[in-house]
């Protein structure tokens, strides 16, 4: 058996195959067979959570594999998003890359001020692999606490169907009726499956209360919950 550091030097990633770089991540060549006996291919490891490649390989190789996959998902990423969000593209570059890959449905929020310019970015909820809870009061009182003039949500569909369902439909009007109430303006709700996504607000669903506001110059950072 040829030894993958040496193969990896001289042909580059290129010329290795999905276990030869696995186990060089891993430190492991049978760590690496199990996985892809388990999973199937690579591209199936970037949605497993990490506790089935734990229970296929250990918390400690787990650990250093989903670290290596969040990594590589952020460099997909590209370059940071602008500080600034006033179209649904703007979102999307927040949200789909934090919602990507997932097996599971999550609920994340970007807060904004009054000229929006990003306050905050927060996961709001972590479901099944087909459900998350939508708390409209969680949403709210974060809005509130956080101290934002507009608030867009978004949330992922892991079995890759991009629509929206009507339940999905039905509390994002609760959210923006809600968020009415309060002077603030939900300015959209994007539905991610994989790397494509939907705006509710370019569909027409979502009632809106203002326009999305002028590009400004934003000072200071962004503020990231401890599940962001």
């Amino acid at each position: 058996m040829t030894v993958p550091s040496f193969d990896y030097a001289r042909f580059g990633p290129e010329g290795l195959g999905d276990a030869d770089l696995l186990s060089l991540v891993l430190g492991n060549r049978p760590a690496a067979d199990t996985l892809l006996d388990r999973f199937g291919t690579a591209a199936a490891l970037l949605a497993a959570s990490p506790a089935a490649l734990a229970d296929a390989v250990g918390q400690a190789r787990a650990t250093r594999l989903h670290a290596a996959l969040a990594l590589a998902r952020r460099a997909a990423a590209g370059a940071p998003p602008r500080p600034t969000v006033r179209s649904p593209s703007d979102a999307a570059a927040w949200l789909v890359p934090r919602l990507t890959g997932l097996d599971h449905e999550e609920l994340h929020a970007l807060f904004l001020d009054a000229r929006s310019c990003v306050i905050a970015l927060r996961r709001m909820s972590q479901g099944s692999p087909d459900h998350t809870l939508f708390d409209v009061r969680h949403v709210l009182g974060e809005t509130v606490r956080v101290g934002a003039r507009a608030l867009i949500v978004g949330h992922n569909h892991p079995s890759g169907e991009v629509e929206p369902s009507g339940d999905d439909l039905l509390v994002t009007r609760r959210l923006a009726e809600g968020a009415a109430l309060l002077g603030v303006d939900l300015q959209d709700h994007l539905v991610v499956a994989g790397p494509r996504w939907t705006s509710m607000a370019e569909r027409g669903e979502l009632p809106r209360t203002s326009t999305w506001g002028p590009r400004t110059v934003c000072e200071g950072g962004v503020t990231r919950g401890p599940s962001a």
